[in-house]
């Protein structure tokens, strides 16, 4: 295939698609994406990079223009996150996307299915994804469809579900479904499949079927996973807790919502399972990643510059309401205030590079004080006096209780707590010039909880983070005032 002949991405801002957008550029491919909302691309780096269009799969009339020009088009469109009727909203799409692709003359199309035995009952959502294949299919254009089953990596919602609840339940009563066998691939290993497909030609009208290394159960899944973070699990299997039930357990003790989730339990009934080796064969070097590697592989994101684009909560968790500022995303706890102050950036930068030592942290010296002491007593170094250097900032020095991590002048400062934590914290000071006179201050807490005792230390601490967070802002802001006016 000729790298300069254009391709379509659909779906670009989800989870597949947004992995997908980058991996196809780095290859050279010439891409266009298409999204029902530009705005949906305003946190993706890569968008400066692909031409967009704005199309929905269910108005017809607006794919032409998506589909012009194009050659080789991925479809990776799904509406299970709008609940009740999306496999009639799959079909529908599907026979939109198929009529106009046939119109424009499209050389192929890529498509991401679900792994299941055809033959058998499948539930709701695991047969939608294979009428769907069946739709495009039908269209006369050639396919090629891979059918996978639960893709690990952070921000896969399959994953993200046997995250959380392995982290935040030691103890799991859970149905038979728990022994369900499934195959578990690696994100990596998706878009290896997928790239490598637009270069062969015997990917052509077939249905691949792609897993990883290992075959498990649901309970392995959680076990392995319970393993690689060093946490004890136990699994209890019950005769009569129902797939609804279930999501309902799901609901409340993750970010999931509702209707994402009681599809997705009703899935677990269904073995996904590889039936052919037809990948070995077509892809003879694509080797895939035992689960344990793909686990430490989505891990090692537990980084607040590896995180992709986070997603705001609006439900409940944990029986408490986060606050508007807060944000959940692939095992991390996100934590912001921001404010548009009239300084420039370097005034309140400077503020930033003298803090910690004899300078001390702008009225919260008691606050930390008594935070040391209680590591301290956990065993750590608690509050300490420490300086690399009074009046600058590199990577790798230290700052009382901090370790440097990133530095950009008049920009951002990355901060890793030394503290003894149930996880791992950073603290992150962001400044944007909005105008000549002004600028955006951002102040981020990220936490990455480590099992039940992380996420209750962190609500622990919740209602004093108002507290916290203004007084450390005004003082702050004081501070970058008097540095200006005398500056």
């Amino acid at each position: 295939m000729d790298k300069k002949r254009k391709i379509l991405v659909t779906g670009a801002t989800g989870y597949i698609g947004s992995h997908l957008v980058p991996r196809l550029l780095d290859e050279g491919y010439d891409v266009r994406v298409m999204v029902r909302q530009f705005k949906k691309l305003q946190n993706f780096d890569w968008k400066k990079n692909v031409e967009v269009i704005e199309a929905d799969a269910l108005n017809p009339d607006s794919l032409n223009q998506a589909l012009e020009g194009i050659s080789f088009a991925y479809y990776l469109i799904h509406s299970m996150a709008a609940g009740r009727d999306f496999e009639k909203r799959d079909c529908q799409a599907a026979l939109n996307f198929a009529e106009a692709a046939k119109t424009e003359g499209l050389e192929r199309i890529l498509y991401l299915g679900g792994l299941g035995d055809s033959q058998s009952e499948l539930s709701s959502h695991l047969r939608s994804r294979q009428e769907v294949g069946a739709i495009l299919a039908d269209s006369g254009i050639p396919v090629t469809e891979f059918r996978a089953g639960i893709i690990v990596g952070a921000g896969s919602l399959s994953f993200e579900m046997i995250r959380y609840l392995t982290e935040r339940v030691p103890l799991m009563v859970c149905p038979k479904w728990v022994f369900t066998k499934t195959q578990p691939i690696s994100i990596n290993d998706v878009l290896r499949y997928l790239t490598g497909a637009l270069l062969n030609s015997d990917s052509v009208g077939r249905v691949i079927e792609i897993g990883g290394k290992d075959i498990l159960t649901y309970r392995d899944l959680m076990l392995v996973y319970a393993k690689q973070r060093g946490l004890k699990r136990f699994i209890i299997r019950v005769p009569v807790l129902t797939p609804k039930l279930s999501s309902y357990w799901v609901h409340l003790v993750t970010p999931i919502p509702s209707s994402m989730a009681v599809p997705l339990i009703k899935g677990l009934k269904n073995e996904v399972v590889v039936q052919n080796t037809d990948a070995a064969q077509i892809f003879p070097n694509i080797h895939p990643e035992s689960y344990a590697t793909s686990i430490a592989g989505a891990l090692d994101k537990l980084h607040p510059y590896k995180l992709s684009m986070p997603t705001k909560v609006k439900r409940r968790s944990m029986h408490l309401r986060l606050p508007q500022f807060c944000l959940q995303w692939e095992g991390m706890i996100i934590e912001s205030r921001s404010i548009k102050v009239d300084v420039e950036p370097k005034h309140i930068f400077h503020v930033l590079e003298t803090m910690g030592g004899e300078k001390g942290w702008w009225g919260l010296e008691r606050m930390w004080r008594l935070r040391g002491w209680t590591d301290r007593l956990a065993g750590g170094e608690g509050f300490v006096r420490k300086r690399s250097n009074r009046h600058t900032i590199e990577v790798g020095d230290q700052i009382d209780f901090l370790d440097i991590e990133n530095v950009i002048q008049s920009e951002e400062l990355l901060l890793k707590v030394r503290f003894k934590l149930p996880g791992e914290g950073w603290m992150q000071f962001k400044i944007h010039s909005e105008d000549p006179q002004g600028s955006r201050f951002t102040f981020s807490v990220f936490f990455a909880p480590k099992g039940l005792w992380g996420i209750s230390y962190w609500y622990s601490l919740l209602p004093f983070h108002r507290l916290f967070f203004n007084i450390l802002l005004k003082n702050l802001l004081i501070e970058a005032n008097g540095v200006r006016d005398n500056g």
